[in-house]
């Protein structure tokens, strides 16, 4: 069972990571499309159309990879005290109440708004026209990869409920670890204290 939830976290995650490259995509299309409109005199009318697509394909793709990272907001003021029992049971029930329900009607309902505008082979509004049908297919799909990475989480929950430990995950991007970051570099809390007070005269009190 670990090992098929470790294989749904490493599509996930590679899935968020191609499409991540949009990032870099979009940074190169508008740096371009200001170039061309105050230094050539030339914008483009497509360009703000491919920007949305670009965006939305980046946002809706990121979901699953975010999900499955546990990175997902989240009002954890009193979550972070509870046991992992208490915290496994508290996401079961708003997996079950809340996410399976919203997740199955976003993909449902983005095939079918994505089929109707395949069928009359959907367009963009400006004067150089884009096919959009082919974006609004993201829809259904990272939905899907949503539900399935969801599904993962339930399991997850359900293990934790049983053990008492939450099952690992797989790893990728961390954020950085303070203590980590101090040990690494030989620093001391006396020598930040020490520099807090060269920077605030007078010292932390």
């Amino acid at each position: 069972m670990q090992s098929l939830l470790l294989l749904v976290d490493r599509v996930s995650t590679w899935v968020g990571q191609v499409f991540a490259w949009l990032i870099v995509v979009l940074t190169l299309l508008i740096s371009w499309e200001v170039f061309s409109r105050y230094v050539l005199n030339s914008p483009h009318d497509w360009a703000l159309d491919v920007q949305i697509m670009c965006y939305g394909t980046l946002f809706m793709t990121a979901g699953a990879y975010t999900l499955a990272k546990n990175g997902h907001v989240r009002g954890d003021v009193l979550y972070g005290f509870f046991r992992p029992r208490t915290q496994a049971s508290l996401d079961l029930l708003l997996y079950l109440v809340f996410f399976l329900p919203g997740i199955v009607a976003l993909t449902w309902a983005g095939w079918t708004f994505a089929s109707e505008s395949a069928a009359i082979r959907e367009n963009t509004f400006s004067a150089t026209p884009l096919p959009v049908y082919p974006f609004k297919f993201v829809i259904p799909v990272a939905g899907f990869m949503l539900l399935l990475q969801g599904l993962v989480e339930i399991a997850r929950c359900i293990q934790c409920i049983r053990t008492g430990e939450w099952p690992s995950r797989e790893q990728d991007v961390e954020e950085v670890d303070v203590d980590k970051l101090k040990a690494m570099v030989h620093v001391k809390d006396a020598d930040i204290e020490a520099l807090d007070r060269f920077v605030t005269p007078g010292g932390s009190k």
